[in-house]
């Protein structure tokens, strides 16, 4: 292949770079060269680069015509590699935020950040009260408080709602796994303790679902496919899992998800294509996909996911709910399958800030065997909420030819929403050049794929082709192609963007962008048993994700309106490391503005039946 070597980019060094809006960088849009492939047309291509003969080439092709090796392989960059986007922890000098001290229990954390929560009132929003909003986790603690509703009425409701969702003619597969019997146990023991009146904390009775990434008993945790489980079996609650239930939680089941989140729609050819209660022919987006839908859909309030490249950010923008991604190493990984140990994390779905608040305060914090760790630990603090108001001279950052590279109804909707941020509360958006953002993105994909290989390579080998979907089979071909000298290459554009963003975390406290490029897409009937190849609509849902996972970045969508045909938008915002107070009073204020036009979906389930 040497008389065929694309040329490589050589990259300018990092201080040499504008990063202003006069910058002379170039916007590369994705350059992607595949055409969509689902059902026959999808296996002979799987068939092909499985095979000896063709495979080589054939990927040899896909990298070249993809422009892998152009602006990675044989790119040349004098930056060192960084390998896990860590970040020291500093103090910020956040506004109206509180220091939580490190000692608390998770349940005493619930407790502090419901302090921080404005108090309840008719939620009347800019003289309008909204036409439509999902029951919170306060909704949930306070009726079951009152004696009104017991977590036992609710759990009832609960089992029947899922199990009319999963069957025919519904089929909305939300789940690969729930046990009723399960369900009602807990509810039980949730309903005991309120009669005494002893709840843990607010989250007692609350139903919470979990991403089948997660280990959560007693389920088996398949990473979305039919033979993982054969191999790694589940012992026991991860740690954030655990966390959820010394606070009263009660685990409703494993949400579906892309088989092992290779892919952005949600098609799983083994569980069922998790569909977008907004519209049941279009999809609810991946890799987190039954966790959105499940929280947009009204069976819970919250639910967990796993943010690997976008996969909780961005099906809670096609679900039109919340989606919410610390900084790396902010929630343990501990119990999460290791598909991708430097770019996941797990991430919140909630209906509102306040609920992925909430649930983002009981399962932060390091595991209590890091302790002795030399590393200093990160501060927590929580946002003051009471106060939005108070939280000024906040400062946006806007690449404009990246932010305005979605469709039209998305640009026009978040350029709406950031105009009314700045009318409403006087803060300033500034013009900022973000350089190679298109070499972030594949040096992601690079990332992700190679630790997938490389964590599952001792079940790979033992493994039957067939036991795979097709499309996740194309997806494993491509990711063990990747070779040491890519993945090093990766890891320097890693370090080039941790400076160039650190840069731009001088000028601004958050990077404002559409959080996906395109909406909810429809389901086909030939994807149904294969799954499908569609990395044109990928590359566009995935466009502002890579960030925040690439460089270890938190970030927030906060549903902000709908495009013509009804579906959701979201608008997406991206923090300095450990900034998450900041992130969530900006998502909480922008969601006061847009809170009365939000609009039922045509699947939802009322489960306190207030209606």
């Amino acid at each position: 292949m040497g008389l065929f070597r694309a040329k490589g980019v050589v990259y300018k060094p990092v201080e040499n770079v504008n990063l202003g809006p006069d910058s002379d960088e170039f916007y590369l849009q994705a350059n992607v060269k595949a055409p969509r492939m689902a059902g026959f047309p999808v296996k002979i291509f799987a068939w092909f680069l499985e095979s000896r003969i063709f495979g080589t080439f054939l990927l040899y092709i896909l990298k070249r015509n993809n422009l892998i090796h152009k602006l990675v392989t044989n790119a040349e960059l004098k930056e060192s590699p960084v390998y896990v986007p860590m970040h020291p922890f500093e103090e910020l000098n956040e506004q109206e935020v509180k220091h939580i001290d490190s000692g608390l229990s998770p349940s005493e954390q619930v407790q502090q950040a419901i302090n921080c929560l404005p108090l309840p009132s008719e939620k009347i929003v800019n003289g309008l009260k909204p036409s439509f909003r999902r029951w919170t986790i306060m909704d949930y603690s306070k009726a079951y408080s009152s004696g009104e509703i017991t977590p036992c009425m609710v759990a009832e409701q609960l089992v029947t709602a899922i199990r009319e969702s999963s069957s025919p003619p519904m089929d909305m597969a939300f789940f690969i796994n729930y046990d009723a019997e399960d369900i009602l146990r807990q509810a039980k023991e949730s309903t005991r303790r309120y009669e005494r009146g002893e709840p843990i904390s607010a989250l007692d009775g609350v139903p919470i679902a979990i991403k089948d990434e997660i280990d959560c008993s007693p389920y088996p945790t398949t990473g979305g496919t039919k033979w993982l489980h054969k191999f790694r079996s589940c012992k026991g609650d991860a740690c954030c899992v655990m966390r959820l239930r010394s606070c009263g939680a009660v685990i409703i089941g494993k949400t579906n998800m892309h088989e092992l989140g290779a892919g952005t729609s949600g098609i799983n050819p083994h569980y069922g294509a998790t569909r977008n209660p907004y519209n049941p022919g279009m999809i609810s987006g991946g890799s987190s996909s039954g966790s959105a839908a499940v929280v947009a859909a009204g069976l819970c309030p919250v639910a967990l996911g796993v943010d690997g490249g976008g996969s909780v950010r961005m099906p809670a923008a096609l679900c039109g709910v919340v989606g919410f991604k610390p900084t790396f190493g902010r929630v343990p990984h501990s119990g999460v399958l290791p598909l991708n140990w430097t770019v996941g994390m797990v991430g919140v779905l909630a209906g509102t800030i306040e609920d992925a608040f909430i649930v983002y305060a009981a399962i932060n914090g390091p595991l209590p065997s890091h302790e002795t760790s030399a590393i200093p630990l990160p501060k927590v603090y929580f946002p003051l909420l009471q106060s939005t108001n108070s939280v000024s001279n906040v400062i946006l950052a806007r690449y404009g030819e990246w932010f305005s590279d979605c469709g039209d109804d998305i640009r026009t909707c978040c350029s709406q929403a950031l105009h009314q941020l700045s009318e409403k509360f006087g803060w300033k958006t500034v013009d900022v050049t973000i350089p190679d953002i298109e070499s972030m993105r594949l040096a992601h994909y690079l990332t992700i794929g190679s630790e997938c290989t490389a964590a599952l390579s001792s079940y790979l080998e033992k493994l039957d082709n067939a036991e795979s979907g097709w499309d996740l089979r194309v997806a494993l071909c491509v990711y063990g192609s990747f070779s040491g000298e890519e993945y090093i290459k990766a890891q320097k554009l890693r370090s080039r963007q941790m400076q160039f963003h650190r840069n731009i975390f001088t000028k601004a406290d958050v990077i404002v962008t559409p959080t996906v490029g395109v909406t909810a897409y429809p389901i086909f009937d030939d994807a149904l048993k294969t799954g499908e190849l569609d990395y044109i609509n990928g590359a566009a849902l995935v466009r502002y994700q890579i960030a925040g996972n690439f460089l270890g970045l938190p970030a927030v969508t906060v549903p902000v309106g709908y495009d013509k045909n009804g579906l959701p938008i979201g608008l997406q915002f991206i923090g300095r490391p450990w900034s998450e107070p900041t992130l969530i009073h900006i998502a909480y204020a922008m969601q006061t503005l847009c809170v009365s036009k939000y609009r039922k979906p045509q699947v939802f389930y009322d489960l306190l039946e207030k209606d």
